[in-house]
Formats: structure tokens, C-alpha cells, sequence
């Protein structure tokens, strides 16, 4: 049967959903200030108990994975599970900035796309703090000036990010989490600039080989430069005539630029994976991945005997890098992601015989898989 109803009636039917949910919105918050009063109360009482290490822990990683992965099992129309669950998580964060705000580093300047990836992660509501390198992102959460910190490890189209793998050889920190972001790159310029204007293209080395081929064919004469960002690169096109960056919608918003060309990513699958670094280890949320940093004795053999363990229990291999030693000359350590969580019993038993076989390794946590 036809929906007779005026449009003023299904407005109004509108404004009462609306208030509906603004109420339990509120009910919601209400719960996390609870929350947030029974884990100061708990601490309170270990400390008593003269635990003196005890600390209120506010954000759960894993938690929240599992939140989000049931809202989107769950979501039955019209509304696609994704954009269902990128409006919980702004809800979740909103909620969780009542309990404590989060300070998040992350590599910048603003209009990166490490801050896009931020924001993706942990919501408006959370502190993006920018730094420069990705070693002061490591350094920020290090010290507890910032709780968080996110930064690039993998590109689908131009492989690892070496630096970010290299901060994990020394660092004491652990891997929190994931954040996968299509790429898309834009040719931006200040309102007013011609194409004729363009005497030099700028963006992060990244950026320039993802956008490779575009720029040979339609710009093959202009000068490029690498900066230390797409932000840093869009920054520097508004304020100087004649320079274009390569960079996304935030960076154009941003630094108020026009995009002179739109989609030159080379390829249109093009994607970044960010990893969340933290200080602590994140319980299993069952849906979980691993990463290790491992080096064996140089022997023939030796790759495979690393690998081996994971064939023979099944488990599947998400990622395997290797990096140059930094203690041994010709020698080298292997970055290996994989399937499951370092309390699961078979994991246990894989890092227990490669421990037997390898002369170093150190697990760099387990965390939640991406789930948008």
C-alpha cells in the first residue's frame, strides 16, 4: 500500500526520530562517564594494594574493533554497514573524550594524509598532534606526551615505508592498530593559476611515484621536488606562484587550492596502510594480526626455516619485508606480519620455535585487523 502521508507529517516523524536518538546519545555518554569512574575506583584499590604501576587504561582497542565489526554484521539498510560504523566511531570518540581526551601524534604537517588517517582511527574528537618525522612520532608517544601515535608503513603500489620499519628495531613501542586509506591524489594549485603557470610540482617522494606516469604524460618537462610531506607540499603551493603539490581533499580544503587536475593516481586501487603505535599490548579481539621483527644465523636455509613453522601450523603470512642489520654487515632482519594473536596457542608455539632457530627476535605486538 502507498505511503499517503504529507511531507510535513514524514518530516515530523524526522524530528521525533531525531530527538529520539539525540536522548540516547546522551544515555550513551552518561554510561562512559560511568565507566571512566569505576576504572579510576579500580585503580584507586590496586594502588592501595601497592600496585603502584596501575593506571587507568581509557581506550581499548580491541574493544571498539569488536563494537564496530558487530555494528556492520549486524546493519540491515539503507544505510551501507561502513557508513554506519564511521558514524559510531565518531560516537565512540565523542563518548571517550568525556572519560579523557587522546593526544595522537602522527606525521605532518595538517593535511596529510597520516592525519586523514588519524581522524579515520580515532574520530574528530581525539588530539592530533603533528610532528615532523616519523621519528618524533615514536618519540611523543615514548615519553607520554602523547598517547598515541600513527604512522605510514605500506603503500599497494610502492611497497614499505623503510623509516617507519626502522624505528621499530630500537623502539620499545607497540603496534595498536591498522588504518587502510585509499589514496587519492589531486594536482593543486592557488585560485588564478593557469597551466601555462606551472613551473615546479611538489609532494612527498611517495606521492610523486604513485602519480608517476600521469605526470610523465601530461607534465613530462616540469621540474618535481620531494618534500617532507604532501601537507609541506601543499603548503607551499599556496604560498608560492608557480608551484602545484600533489596532494588529497584535505590538503586542497585546507590550504584553500584549486585542483587543476583531479585522479592522477597512476592506479585507482591505490592504498595506504598506517600502523597505530602505543605503549601497551592490546588483548586478542578475535579477529587479530601479529608482526615480529626476526633474524636468523646466516646459513643456507635459513629463510625457509623461519617460514616453515607457519606452514606446518596453517597460518597465513600477511606480510614479509626485510631490512638491512644494523649490528652485523651483509646481514638482515625480517618484518613478518602474520594472521592471529600472540596469546593464541598455535602463535605460542610458532614464536617459541623460532625463538629456538633465530638469534633475535622481538614480537612488535598484536593488534585488531582493520575493519573500515
Amino acid at each position: 500500500m502507498a505511503d499517503t502521508r504529507t511531507l510535513e507529517q514524514v518530516r515530523a516523524d524526522i524530528d521525533a526520530i531525531d530527538q529520539e536518538i539525540q536522548a540516547l546519545l546522551n544515555r550513551r555518554a552518561q554510561c562512559a562517564q560511568r565507566v571512566a569512574d569505576i576504572k579510576l575506583e579500580e585503580v584507586r584499590a590496586a594502588r592501595e594494594r601497592g600496585e603502584a604501576g596501575a593506571e587507568v587504561v581509557y581506550y581499548r582497542p580491541e574493544r571498539e574493533a569488536q563494537v564496530l565489526k558487530r555494528i556492520m554484521d549486524r546493519n540491515t539498510g539503507p544505510l551501507a554497514g561502513e557508513t554506519v560504523a564511521h558514524i559510531f566511531r565518531e560516537v565512540m570518540s565523542a563518548c571517550l573524550a568525556l572519560e579523557k581526551p587522546l593526544q595522537v601524534a602522527y606525521l605532518g604537517p595538517e593535511g596529510t594524509f597520516t592525519q586523514a588517517a588519524t581522524i579515520k582511527h580515532f574520530g574528530h574528537a581525539a588530539i592530533p598532534v603533528s610532528q615532523n618525522t616519523i621519528d618524533a612520532v615514536f618519540s611523543q608517544v615514548e615519553s607520554g606526551d602523547c598517547n598515541y601515535g600513527v604512522v605510514p608503513v605500506e603503500n599497494s603500489t610502492e611497497g614499505m615505508v623503510s623509516h617507519t620499519l626502522d624505528n621499530f628495531m630500537d623502539s620499545s613501542l607497540k603496534i595498536s592498530g591498522e588504518v587502510e586509506m585509499a589514496i587519492v591524489h589531486h594536482l593543486l594549485v592557488r585560485p588564478g593559476t593557469e597551466l601555462g603557470d606551472v613551473r615546479k610540482i611538489c609532494a612527498h617522494q611517495q606521492a610523486l611515484a604513485q602519480c608517476r606516469n600521469w605526470l610523465d604524460l601530461h607534465w613530462p618537462n616540469v621540474e618535481r621536488e620531494a618534500v617532507s610531506s604532501n601537507g609541506e607540499a601543499a603548503r607551499i603551493a599556496a604560498s608560492t606562484p608557480g608551484v602545484a603539490a600533489v596532494a588529497g581533499d584535505m590538503a586542497a580544503e585546507l590550504y584553500a587550492l584549486d585542483k587543476l587536475a583531479e585522479h592522477i593516481e597512476d592506479y585507482p586501487d591505490n592504498t595506504t596502510r598506517f600502523l597505530v603505535v602505543g605503549r601497551e599490548e592490546v588483548p586478542p579481539s578475535g579477529r587479530d594480526k601479529t608482526s615480529i621483527i626476526v633474524s636468523s644465523r646466516n646459513k643456507p636455509g635459513a629463510l625457509f626455516s623461519l617460514l616453515d613453522p607457519f606452514r606446518k601450523a596453517g597460518v597465513s603470512l600477511t606480510r614479509i619485508d626485510t631490512r638491512p642489520s644494523r649490528t652485523e654487515k651483509w646481514a638482515y632482519v625480517f618484518f613478518i606480519e602474520f594472521e592471529g594473536h600472540l596469546q593464541d596457542d598455535n602463535i605460542r608455539a610458532i614464536v617459541s620455535e623460532l625463538e629456538e632457530q633465530s638469534i633475535l627476535l622481538k614480537p612488535l605486538g598484536s593488534y585488531p585487523r582493520a575493519v573500515l
